[in-house]
């Protein structure tokens, strides 16, 4: 069994920073910590160097990066994508798709299954997550609209009986046939989400109703205060704040949500419902220039320019180029978040969220051995998954 010891490190666990740390691993999971001395014969040493020592990163919103989309088809996008993101502290993620024929969705669902049994060096793998189509033309942001539709029970069945990976399911529960649709993702285990709405608070409420407990890219690709025949109705946006069950998750990439609606997001909602997440795309720890959202066979055409992607005309955000020390460094310095909390809602929160807290989120014994080291810019100098070292530059 490999063991590793890791010394003089400020622990991140979920009560207090333990200062000059120890932490124990053996069989790519923790066995010990604390503020101590511990014998440990035969581990590789890690001296930390007083640097913060913290759970893995976990992005439950992720399209790829490193010039690399979950799209494409290929076992290689996704063992890329899930390398840069390592190096940037993410040990765990969810691969999510766009708006597609359903044919390239079964493709991916085939290709995620090889490229997780050969994922050796990158962020491991939680599941999959569909990113629609049956979202509201009216809010789909960089969504294809060809492929956006109402729920169809007999395709989605169909999809889910292709694939026993799908975690999660982001929808607009206004539309005809979508409680239903909620209630099969539930009866499979599966967590509908809410994304790319124009519901009311009231849709909203039935929907919570109906299992949808969490909001996709929370102020983006959905409806706020409206008007209707001189009626005000409150919006999805609204019914974050309204009901408590909701989770939510940001793109805290400085970009799609200044510091006014980070501060009010974490004033509201707090860190044990808030998940920050890249929502990347392909262009995610690269420079600017023309890129492609969604597969490279017949993906959208984006620039990437101040540091997010953007369609060509403008218009509207086509995904972040974030990583995960950029959401977490943002919340510190643009949110004046703590940085427990700033890293309870990179860990503990999405691993709640994604039904994995059980095994991931936290520096806990018996958990699964993810760890980053990292310094007080939110450098990443070491990241460690399930046990193995893929990044160490202490």
């Amino acid at each position: 069994m490999n063991r590793i010891k890791i010394i003089n490190g400020r622990l991140l666990t979920p009560f207090r920073v333990v200062e000059n740390g120890t932490l124990l691993i053996e069989g790519g999971h923790i066995v010990g910590l604390g503020q101590r001395h511990i014998d440990f014969p035969g581990a590789s040493l890690i001296d930390a160097q007083n640097n913060y020592v913290s759970p893995g990163f976990i992005d439950i919103h992720t399209h790829g990066g490193g010039g690399h989309d979950f799209m494409d088809g290929t076992v290689n996008a996704f063992l890329e994508a899930a390398k840069i993101h390592a190096l940037h502290g993410t040990t765990a993620l969810v691969p999510t798709t766009l708006t597609a024929e359903t044919d390239d969705l079964l493709q991916t669902f085939s290709v995620y299954r090889q490229a997780k049994t050969a994922n050796t060096e990158g962020s491991s793998f939680l599941g999959i997550h569909l990113e629609g189509p049956y979202f509201s033309m009216n809010q789909k942001g960089a969504q294809d609209p060809r492929y956006i539709r109402n729920p169809n029970k007999d395709e989605y069945e169909a999809i889910l009986n292709h694939s026993q990976d799908i975690i999660r399911w982001s929808a607009a529960p206004e539309l005809d046939g979508a409680m239903e649709f909620g209630c099969e993702m539930c009866r499979r285990g599966i967590l509908p989400a809410i994304g790319h709405s124009d519901a009311t608070a009231e849709d909203v409420a039935e929907a919570l109703e109906n299992g949808f407990t969490h909001l996709t890219h929370l102020y983006s690709g959905m409806s706020g205060v409206m008007r209707r025949n001189a009626y005000r109705y409150a919006g999805v946006i609204e019914s974050a704040f309204l009901y408590d069950q909701l989770t939510v998750e940001i793109i805290a990439d400085g970009i799609h949500l200044p510091p006014s609606l980070l501060q009010l997001i974490y004033k509201q909602k707090g860190p044990s419902r808030i998940a920050l997440i890249t929502d990347s795309m392909r262009a995610a720890g690269m420079g600017p220039g023309e890129s492609t959202l969604g597969s490279l066979k017949d993906g959208l055409k984006v620039i990437v320019e101040d540091g997010v992607a953007k369609l060509p005309d403008r218009t509207a955000f086509a995904g972040s180029v974030a990583t995960a020390d950029l959401l977490v460094r943002n919340m510190i310095r643009m949110a004046d978040v703590p940085l427990l909390h700033a890293v309870q809602m990179i860990t503990a929160t999405p691993a709640q969220i994604s039904k994995v807290d059980h095994r991931k989120g936290t520096l806990t014994v018996g958990k699964d051995a993810d760890v980053v080291i990292f310094d007080d810019e939110i450098s990443i100098q070491t990241t460690i998954i399930e046990g193995r070292v893929v990044r160490n530059i202490l």
